[in-house]
C-alpha cells in the first residue's frame, strides 16, 4: 500500500473544525486553542482541522493564519491527522498557505472553493489544478456553495480527480444530495466524500462517505464521533439514534451564520471567551436563551471546565 493509501485509510470519521478562540482583547488565544485540541483527542475525535469556515479565516490575518496551523501541528503532535484549511478567495495566499501546511507537516490540506469572486467552472479547475501541481500535499477540496455562491460541478471534481494525484477528496457543504452521490460515482468509490452538512453527516456514510467535518463537532465531539465509530462496527440502530438524538444542536447552532451559535455555546460551556472578531458577533439574547435551553437538554451546562467567564 502506498503512503497515500495509507493516508486515505487514515482520514476517515470525525475531523473536527475546531474554532479559532479570541481572547477579551480580540488576539488568537493559543493556550485555549491547545486546550480545545487536547479535549477533542481525548474525546475520541478522528482528526483535526483549523482555519476552516468554523475558525473565521477571513477574520485573521495571513500571519496568524500560519501561527494558529503551527500551534494546531504541535498540539496535534501525530496523535490524529491534521487537515488545516488553506484555501482564500486569493489564489496566491492558498499557495501560500498550502505550502506553509506542507512545511510544518499537516497530512492534508483542505481548501476552500474561492469565495465572492464566483470564478466559472473552468477557472476553478486552473485553480485547484495549479494550486496540486505546485504543492506536494495531498488536498481536499473544500465545496460550500452557501458561503462562496458558486457550486463546483461534479464534471469539474472529476476532472481534477483525474488529473491530480493529490486530490484525494472532497468536503460537501452541499445539500443537493442527488450531487453528492454522483460525486462519488464519477470520481471512484475510494474519492474521500464527507459532509459538511451536519443532518447529512451519517446519510453520507450510508452512499460510502469517509466522515464528516462537523461544526457540531466543537460542542459534543465524543458523540459526534460516534457517529461514525457505530456505523464502522456496523451498529446501524445506535448510529440512527445519534443522528436523531444531535438534531436539536445542531438545529440550534446554524439559526445564525456559523460559527456564531458555536461560540455563544462554548462560553456557556466554559470553554472559551465568547468572542468573534466584526464583522461578525454573537447571537441575539433571544437565541443565546435558545441555545442555552438546547445546551441544557444536553446536559452540558453543569459540564463547566475551565477558567472561562
Amino acid at each position: 500500500m502506498s503512503k497515500l493509501d495509507e493516508l486515505k485509510q487514515q482520514l476517515r470519521g470525525s475531523i473536527a473544525p475546531i474554532i479559532t478562540p479570541f481572547k477579551e482583547d480580540d488576539a488568537v488565544d493559543h493556550d485555549t486553542l491547545k486546550d480545545l485540541i487536547n479535549w477533542h483527542i481525548e474525546s475520541g475525535s478522528h482528526g483535526i482541522s483549523v482555519t476552516g469556515t468554523t475558525g473565521e479565516p477571513s477574520s485573521l490575518t495571513l500571519e496568524e493564519r500560519v501561527e494558529v496551523m503551527e500551534t494546531a501541528m504541535k498540539t496535534v503532535n501525530g496523535r490524529v491527522p491534521f487537515v488545516p484549511g488553506t484555501g482564500s478567495t486569493n489564489h496566491q495566499e492558498t499557495l501560500y498557505l498550502t505550502k506553509k501546511a506542507k512545511e510544518i507537516g499537516a497530512d492534508a490540506a483542505m481548501v476552500i472553493v474561492p469565495y465572492y469572486n464566483k470564478p466559472s467552472q473552468h477557472a476553478l479547475y486552473k485553480h485547484f489544478k495549479t494550486i496540486a501541481d505546485t504543492v506536494d500535499i495531498p488536498i481536499i477540496i473544500y465545496n460550500i456553495p452557501g458561503r462562496t455562491a458558486v457550486n463546483m460541478d461534479v464534471k469539474t471534481i472529476a476532472r481534477l480527480n483525474e488529473d491530480c494525484e493529490n486530490i484525494i477528496g472532497i468536503k460537501e457543504s452541499n445539500k443537493d444530495f442527488e450531487h453528492v452521490n454522483r460525486v462519488l460515482l464519477n470520481c471512484g468509490r475510494d474519492f474521500l466524500l464527507y459532509s459538511g452538512i451536519e443532518l447529512l453527516c451519517y446519510p453520507m456514510l450510508a452512499i460510502g462517505g469517509a466522515g464528516y467535518i462537523s461544526a457540531t463537532a466543537n460542542i459534543m465531539p465524543g458523540r459526534v464521533a460516534d457517529v461514525y465509530n457505530y456505523w464502522a462496527n456496523g451498529d446501524v440502530a445506535k448510529a440512527q439514534e445519534l443522528h436523531y438524538d444531535l438534531m436539536p444542536l445542531n438545529d440550534v447552532l446554524f439559526k445564525d451564520t456559523n460559527p456564531a451559535p458555536l461560540k455563544a455555546a462554548l462560553g456557556m460551556m466554559n470553554r472559551i471567551h465568547p468572542n468573534l472578531r466584526l464583522p461578525m458577533d454573537l447571537p441575539s439574547e433571544e437565541l443565546q436563551k435558545e441555545i442555552r435551553s438546547v445546551l441544557d437538554h444536553y446536559g452540558l451546562l453543569s459540564k463547566n471546565v475551565g477558567s472561562h467567564a
